[in-house]
């Protein structure tokens, strides 16, 4: 892999990475798209570019099933064209894989050797195993789902797995996808009730042929530019507030809403609405049959888009010698690395007051009531990790960057209230800055939880305070109810705690608050 010695620029402030770069390139049905990661720091990978081109290679198919002159001449095209992208970033590890349109062309043995000819990417065919298995793979190594469906359809051709404890069970290709329901079912323009019901039968009895599938009850994790995309219209529609669609979910009467509201539209109409993207106004339909059909004949009623598909899981499998099965706080911890050194925040100093917020977190749980305390202990563990993220932007209005930052990015293993809910702790500076910021989101939380939150957000605000000069002296803690109304904290130093002490009487009265009570300090330094 190449090797590059950077330094990222942001706010005035410098950060050094090194990075190694390799590159999927993804010959889909509909789309051909071009992808360079970059590995960093913590280990894990993100994205350098991502450059798509919609090539609809699936209507080049002829009758005998080879894939037209027209068609390899259009795919050479592109290539060649991503050959000069990777050559200008200096990237020589390249993936490059298709899909169901060449799989089912029967002159792929043709095209392997002119794309080998022509550009000198060895061209890998995926089969409909290992097509099911990189999306699965994305989905169970990015998102909270632990048991699930997933869906990932391209313009030639439908993935289905099924998977429980993340591990794979079952697993189907179908050999249709938007761009060839939408050629065999789809003349008129809108489609008419007639075309719409012989779609729907179709679907139907393509979908009786898994009976592992029906009413498994689990929700449904759909890839793809199609499913983004109604993610995206359904964003606009509920004018949702925070930025992001990697693990935003939708009801199954969400998904029906969107299926009549685009059903009744022309082509032209769809390619005005909001969130759709011109270029897939045409197939948005047949897709939206399929993902309601799926979610029918399973029974789920939860309809969730994940970001991470084949492209990802390809690349994770790339960077992985083995079979790793993480569970969705090993997926959170891996993100919240990757933000503490995007953010250039030291790991050991975030760890340290990870520690000192447990402590605090456990101690204070005893004198107030918390729902769900052992999860909200997560929380507030990775929001003194993460608190003042901001920091990096401006230290005067470090809360508001922090709230701003952690509510609007991907996360993932977080779904998006609990991605807020993080926000809320990882920026709290008081009650006041709290209800602000819980405002547009004032119907998603009840007033307990936003209580909690307070807790939480005052608990990681002392913790970090314990650690204000990160030399991370503080050992223990000590706390305790010396009368009705007065708390005493004994904090256990190795070394001279004036910066912690100054701080900490600073910031104690957040928690005196939640508690209702006054807290002395008593700071201890051990010989």
């Amino acid at each position: 892999m190449n090797q590059l010695r950077l330094i990222s620029i942001q706010s005035g402030r410098r950060m050094e990475m090194t990075k190694e770069k390799w590159a999927v390139i993804d010959i889909g049905s509909n789309t051909i798209r071009l992808v360079i990661y970059a590995k960093i720091l913590s280990g894990s990978y993100k994205e350098a570019e991502n450059i798509k081109t919609v090539a609809r290679l699936n209507q080049y198919l002829n009758q005998d099933n080879d894939l037209s002159k027209e068609g390899i001449a259009l795919l050479i095209d592109i290539l060649q064209g991503f050959k000069e992208i990777l050559a200008f970033h200096q990237v020589t590890k390249i993936h490059c894989t298709a899909t169901a349109t060449v799989r089912q062309s029967k002159n792929q043995v043709e095209i392997q050797a002119l794309v080998k000819e022509k550009t000198g990417f060895d061209m890998k065919i995926l089969s409909e195993k290992e097509e099911a298995f990189f999306g699965y793979y994305a989905v169970s190594h990015s998102t909270p789902i632990d048991t699930g469906v997933t869906i990932d359809m391209g313009g030639g051709s439908t993935e289905i797995t099924y998977f429980e404890n993340r591990k794979l069970i079952h697993y189907h290709s179908f050999p249709f996808g938007v761009v060839s329901l939408k050629k065999q079912f789809i003349k008129n323009n809108p489609i008419t009730e007639q075309e719409r019901k012989g779609l729907s039968d179709f679907i139907q009895d393509s979908l009786k042929q898994l009976p592992w599938l029906k009413n498994l009850q689990v929700p449904v994790i759909a890839i793809g530019g199609s499913a983004r995309n109604i993610a995206q219209i359904d964003q606009t529609l509920k004018k949702y507030p925070i930025a992001g669609i990697h693990q935003y979910v939708m009801s199954y009467s969400d998904l029906q809403k969107i299926q009549m509201y685009l059903g009744q539209l022309t082509i032209e109409q769809l390619e005005k609405v909001e969130g759709l993207s011109k270029d897939r106004a045409d197939i948005i339909v047949p897709a939206l049959e399929v993902f309601v059909g799926l979610c029918e004949y399973s029974q789920s009623f939860s309809f969730m888009f994940s970001k991470k598909g084949l492209r990802d899981g390809i690349s994770l499998k790339t960077s992985e010698t083995d079979d790793v099965f993480l569970d969705t706080d090993q997926i959170v911890q891996n993100s919240v690395a990757e933000l503490l050194i995007d953010y250039g925040v030291a790991p050991a100093h975030a760890s340290h007051r990870a520690k000192l917020a447990e402590i605090l977190f456990e101690k204070t749980s005893t004198y107030y009531h918390c729902e769900n305390k052992q999860a909200l202990s997560k929380f507030v563990k990775k929001g003194a990790e993460l608190y003042y993220l901001g920091q990096y932007i401006d230290d005067d209005s470090s809360s508001q960057h922090t709230f701003y930052l952690l509510a609007n990015q991907s996360i993932n293993g977080l779904f998006h209230k609990d991605r807020l809910k993080l926000a809320y702790i990882a920026s709290f500076k008081n009650k006041t800055l709290l209800k602000q910021y819980f405002t547009p989101f004032s119907n998603w939380f009840t007033k307990k939880e936003m209580e909690d939150i307070r807790m939480a957000g005052a608990v990681a605000k002392l913790a970090t305070a314990l650690d204000a000069s990160k030399r991370g002296i503080v050992k223990n803690i000590h706390f305790e109810e010396a009368s009705n109304d007065l708390m005493q904290l004994t904090i256990y130093c190795e070394g001279n705690p004036f910066v912690e002490q100054y701080e900490t009487e600073k910031h104690i009265r957040q928690l005196e608050k939640v508690l209702q009570k006054a807290i002395h300090l008593k700071f201890i330094q051990y010989a």
